[in-house]
């Protein structure tokens, strides 16, 4: 290789890297040096924040590497293999669908088959989605200059979803309303606060609750629900999330398709492969491609800060909600119920009823809450789809009024 041209490269990466747009992709490397840190170091969600952290380097790579570019991220002739991803996978909301075919195939409902009861504590727990939606209504319009009422509308529909704690429902709402300029902040925030369940709920549920309420035991009895009602369950609660609300049918259906292959009994193979090969793979190829939409010029911007700080917002009070609505239900109770149960209503499986398990073993040993959690928890991952179909069918009619 000519010298001259070995010099020409070298000084023309040194002077992108003190040029506006060099500082900006730096920023982007330390924030994928965090996402990857918090993975590897600390063990928050790695299956998930380690890829997106990859793939923000990937998607971050300076002009200047122009072996590098064009099969990374591709040229307005030809995409790279990033944008090949995001096409498949997000766009066509295909990768939240079969996300969710693999959740549905670890779920066990037999606890909040044994206490229906559970499932309230997975609608209160959606509260903050609603909250925030109206909250975002109001300050979008002063950070995103010029949004007109459907970017508005849309956007905060979006940032709600966050709230949940719901990564594949988030996507699909932010991808039905075509936020593709939104998605770098949209996507990352709400993978990030559902891999920081661990630091965020228990401070947010210990302000709210005393050491006694945490201490209140809850009565569980080890019974099998019927093979019957567990191949039921997942077909009927289809047939009524699709006619109540068909926007969900999608989300509910891969959901609920999943479990019945667990539950059906003959098809064990299959079961496994979408608990493990299937869920596994879906999660390196959406965390890469999460990762490639935060290009720099995209993503660090004021209104991500606004989508980061209204989608923490969200996330707080959807644990609060079911915090208080666990406590206000004691008000009218005989047997109580561990306040922290209603934390555990949020999107987040399994994590947050390892959580809400973890904090009641701190304040007693001998306390055993993780069933009850396990119920609050599988109703969330219901309640968040369904409250995703809500929120895009009344914003769809609002678009249209």
């Amino acid at each position: 290789m000519d010298i001259s041209v070995l010099l020409r490269d070298l000084f023309s990466g040194i002077t992108f890297l003190f040029s506006m747009d060099g500082i900006k992709t730096l920023v982007m490397f330390i924030i994928a040096g965090v996402l990857i840190y918090l993975a590897v170091k600390k063990d928050y969600e790695p299956a998930l924040l380690l890829p997106i952290g990859f793939g923000a380097i990937l998607a971050n790579l300076p002009p200047v590497l122009e072996m590098m570019a064009p099969a990374v991220i591709g040229t307005a002739e030809a995409p790279g293999f990033l944008k090949v991803l995001f096409d498949a996978g997000i766009s066509n909301e295909l990768f939240p669908v079969l996300i969710f075919i693999g959740v549905g195939a670890m779920i066990d409902f037999t606890p909040l088959l044994k206490d229906p009861s559970m499932i309230f504590f997975g609608a209160a727990a959606q509260f903050g989605i609603f909250a925030t939606f109206l909250v975002s209504i109001l300050l979008i319009p002063f950070v995103v200059p010029g949004a007109d009422d459907s970017l508005v509308l849309r956007l905060a529909s979006a940032i709600g979803i966050i709230g949940a704690a719901d990564g594949p429902t988030t996507l699909y709402v932010a991808n039905h309303f075509n936020l593709v300029e939104y998605m770098a902040p949209i996507s990352v925030a709400a993978y990030s606060y559902m891999s920081l369940v661990p630091v965020i709920q228990p401070p947010v549920i210990r302000a709210l609750t005393t050491k006694a309420e945490r201490q209140i035991r809850m009565e569980y009895q080890e019974q099998r629900a019927s093979r019957t009602a567990l191949i039921l369950f997942p077909v009927i609660v289809t047939l009524v999330a699709g006619i109540l609300v068909p926007m969900s049918a999608p989300l509910v259906g891969a959901l609920m398709f999943g479990n019945l292959i667990r539950e059906c009994g003959v098809l064990e193979r299959l079961s496994k492969t979408a608990q493990n090969e299937l869920a596994n793979l879906v999660t390196i190829l959406l965390g890469v491609t999460i990762g490639s939409t935060m290009v720099a010029n995209n993503f660090l911007r004021w209104d991500t800060a606004l989508i980061m700080a209204l989608g923490l917002f969200a996330f707080v009070f959807d644990t609060a909600g079911g915090v208080l609505f666990a406590k206000l239900l004691n008000l009218f109770r005989k047997n109580k119920v561990n306040p922290m149960i209603g934390a555990a209503g949020i999107s987040a499986f399994p994590m947050s009823a390892r959580v809400i398990q973890k904090m009641a073993k701190e304040d007693d040993p001998y306390n055993f809450v993780l069933m009850q959690a396990t119920s609050a928890n599988v109703s969330g991952q219901l309640g968040s789809i369904v409250a995703g179909g809500m929120i895009i069918t009344l914003v769809s009619m609002l678009l249209n009024m």
